[in-house]
């Protein structure tokens, strides 16, 4: 459900927990709060209350936010891969497609009568290659690391949440943008989701874990939602 605190529209999630946690997401600083199930509506809408200030200033942080603007896959355009800024080199072929990372350059092939449309989703396809060959990496060496396993993993575009863990299915997705980002975000993703195969919440018992597990994930998960914010 959803409920509205000075002017702020709030998304409440009921759930089968102890205490009450407060998020604003990325990238666009939506608030959501999950509660026990027993608990009111209007003890739910007091504890917002008594965190507006919080909110705000989080809010606040995500409006002012680096964020690259709408992209037509032309020339001169930046893109970042893996927390570097390439720049857009767009040539035109009719013998097929082509996206490579050369230097300071992303070079893009495209027929010239393609739109942006076609070409973003092309690019899209290359980076979802690039972040799955890095995951195929990197999460069987974290699964040996924390114990925890991962039955099954997807890749897609996510508007709030880097990544997420399904406790039915049981699958953790993790947001396409993350290509985008050092690879130690990507890091921190895989070893907060692995922990969730274990660990419902964020409880002391979850941030024990990431403590042992990851010591700096603090100032990852702060490089994560610092970095410059793509256009969506």
């Amino acid at each position: 459900m959803t409920i509205e605190v000075a002017n702020i529209p709030i998304t409440v999630y009921k759930k089968n927990i102890r205490n009450l946690h407060l998020s604003v997401m990325p990238p666009n600083g939506k608030v959501r709060v999950s509660v026990p199930l027993s608990i009111s509506d209007e003890s739910i809408a007091f504890f917002v209350r008594s965190k507006i200030a919080w909110i705000r200033k989080q809010r606040e942080k995500f409006e002012t936010q680096l964020r690259q603007g709408v992209r037509e896959f032309i020339s001169g355009e930046t893109l970042y891969v893996w927390g570097k800024q390439y720049f857009l080199q767009v040539d035109y072929s009719n013998k097929g497609n082509d996206f490579v990372l050369t230097g300071n350059a992303a070079v893009l092939v495209v027929r010239k009568e393609s739109t942006a449309t076609q070409r973003e989703n092309y690019v899209n396809e290359k980076l979802r290659d690039m972040l799955k060959t890095e995951i195929e990496k990197r999460l069987p060496m974290w699964e040996r690391k924390t114990g925890f396993k991962c039955v099954r993993w997807i890749t897609k575009v996510m508007k709030t949440h880097w990544g997420s863990y399904s406790q039915r299915t049981h699958n953790i997705t993790f947001n396409l943008q993350l290509v985008k980002k050092p690879f130690e975000c990507l890091d921190y993703i895989i070893v907060h989701e692995l922990g969730h195969t274990k660990y419902r919440n964020h409880g002391k018992d979850f941030i024990g874990y990431m403590d042992k597990t990851f010591p700096f994930w603090r100032e990852t998960k702060k490089q994560l939602n610092d970095f410059t914010l793509d256009y969506i």
